[in-house]
């Protein structure tokens, strides 16, 4: 099947391939360089839900989303804390994929769960508006591929109450990828980017 492959060309690649991809960039980056000091733990207990959707439109997505909302949201925390949403062949443009973040609040409010569960933003080509497309900083939000990620308020809060220097995350994240500078994450990246 045609999916997005992270270094910019389609290329023919598996539901193992993806799941093998995201869970290097996972266990490499975001626990490795302990970019979300939450993971960890959640990880290691095996409550984190990947789910590779190959839809092919935003619509699509959307119902995927919806389906993935309501079942994070009726699971038992102690089973299912969080869900990667991963969808390589919808929303690769990294631009398409920001005017479609508003329409995921509009689902949140639309299934009354605002304040229960908020999605976090990855995608391979992520940059903040007020950073340089080459920033490194743009690092801390650049997965394999496109992805959204269902996180309950409820764990947020019990998290942040644990850290407490929970504030200084993004920060602290800055600091660490510009002491690995670009080499260093492109070598890092390898097993996720090749």
């Amino acid at each position: 099947m045609k999916t997005y492959d992270p270094s910019g060309r389609s290329a023919d690649i598996d539901l193992e391939t993806v799941l093998q991809r995201t869970r290097s960039w996972l266990e490499g980056a975001v626990i490795g360089l302990n970019l979300c000091p939450f993971a960890k733990a959640v990880h290691r207990k095996g409550q984190i839900r990947t789910v590779v959707t190959y839809a092919q439109d935003a619509d699509a997505l959307m119902e995927v989303l919806s389906t993935e909302l309501k079942l994070l949201q009726s699971s038992d925390l102690r089973v299912l804390d969080t869900t990667l949403l991963v969808h390589p062949n919808v929303l690769a443009d990294f631009f398409n994929y920001i005017a479609f973040l508003p329409k995921t609040d509009r689902l949140l409010n639309k299934l009354d769960l605002t304040g229960v569960i908020q999605i976090a933003s990855f995608h391979p080509d992520y940059a903040f508006a007020d950073c340089a497309t080459d920033a490194i900083q743009n690092y801390t939000n650049r997965s394999p591929y496109p992805m959204l990620h269902l996180l309950r308020e409820e764990s947020i809060e019990k998290a942040v109450d644990a850290f407490s220097e929970a504030d200084q995350i993004y920060e602290r994240n800055i600091a660490t990828l510009q002491n690995l500078g670009q080499s260093g994450w492109e070598a890092l990246a390898k097993p996720w980017s090749d």
